[in-house]
C-alpha cells in the first residue's frame, strides 16, 4: 500500500510538472509574440517586398523577395551579371538559375515544394503554427553564443522539424535550425537573426539574417505593396 501511495504521489507530481511546463511555454510564446509587435500588427501584413544583399564566398548577391500571404512567393537573385529566380505557389514551384547552368525554368521536386510552401505564411511561426497543423514542443533552456535562450521544436505535417532559440531577455528569435528531408536524405540548415527593427505597422523584423550560405542585410522593406499576379507566373518566353 505504501508503494502504491508513493506511485500515486509521483504521478501527481509528474502531472503538476507537465502542467507547469505547459503554462511556462504558453507564457513564453505570448511574450515572444508581444515582443515582436503582437498578432494584430502581424495580421496587417498581406503582401511584402523585401530587398537585401547577401555576401557569400567573396561575392555579392542582390536579392528581391515578393510575397503574397499564404499564396505565392518569388525570389529574384542577381549574381555575376545574371538574374535568376524561384517561384513557389500553393500548387507548384520553379527555379531558374542561369549562373548554375540552367537555360530555362525547371519545376522543383515534390519534397522541395512541401518545404518551400511552409514559407508562404508571412506571419511569425509562433502565430501561425496551430493554423498550419504543426506540433510544438518546449525543450527548456539552452545557450546560444553566450545568451540564455528558450528552446522550442516545431514539427509540421510532413515531419519536417524546426528548432527555435528565443532570447530569454528580449524574447526575439535568435536562431532557427531546420531539419528537412530531400529525396530521402536529411539535411540541416541554420539561420541566425539580428538587428530587429520596428516597422511602421508595429511589428519587428530582423534586418540581418545569416546562414551557411552567407549573411544577408535587409536594405528595404515595403509593407502591403500591390503585386501583380504575373510576378508569380512563368514568363511567356520561358526565361
Amino acid at each position: 500500500m505504501k508503494t502504491m501511495k508513493m506511485l500515486v504521489v509521483a504521478m501527481l507530481l509528474m502531472s503538476g510538472v507537465q502542467v507547469a511546463n505547459a503554462q511556462t511555454s504558453e507564457e513564453i510564446i505570448n511574450k515572444h509574440i508581444a515582443a515582436i509587435g503582437g498578432k494584430d500588427s502581424w495580421n496587417k501584413l498581406k503582401t511584402l517586398k523585401l530587398e537585401g544583399t547577401i555576401k557569400a564566398q567573396g561575392a555579392e548577391i542582390k536579392l528581391t523577395i515578393y510575397q503574397v500571404d499564404k499564396k505565392a512567393k518569388r525570389e529574384n537573385i542577381a549574381l555575376m551579371g545574371m538574374t535568376g529566380y524561384s517561384i513557389v505557389t500553393n500548387t507548384e514551384g520553379w527555379n531558374f538559375m542561369p549562373f548554375q547552368g540552367q537555360t530555362k525554368p525547371e519545376p522543383i521536386t515534390a519534397d522541395e515544394l512541401k518545404i518551400e510552401q511552409n514559407d508562404l505564411y508571412l506571419q511569425d511561426e509562433f502565430i501561425t503554427y496551430q493554423e498550419m497543423g504543426k506540433k510544438l514542443e518546449f525543450l527548456g533552456k539552452d545557450d546560444f553564443d553566450g545568451t540564455e535562450c528558450f528552446k522550442f521544436k516545431m514539427t509540421d505535417k510532413n515531419a519536417q522539424e524546426t528548432t527555435y532559440f528565443i532570447d530569454a531577455n528580449t524574447y526575439f528569435t535568435l536562431k532557427q535550425t531546420n531539419k528537412i528531408k530531400v529525396n530521402g536524405q536529411e539535411m540541416e540548415n541554420s539561420m541566425v537573426f539580428a538587428d530587429y527593427k520596428s516597422q511602421p505597422e508595429g511589428f519587428f523584423y530582423p534586418m540581418s539574417i545569416s546562414s551557411g550560405f552567407g549573411e544577408m542585410q535587409v536594405t528595404k522593406i515595403e509593407i502591403n505593396p500591390t503585386l501583380e499576379d504575373s510576378l508569380f507566373q512563368l514568363p511567356k518566353e520561358g526565361k
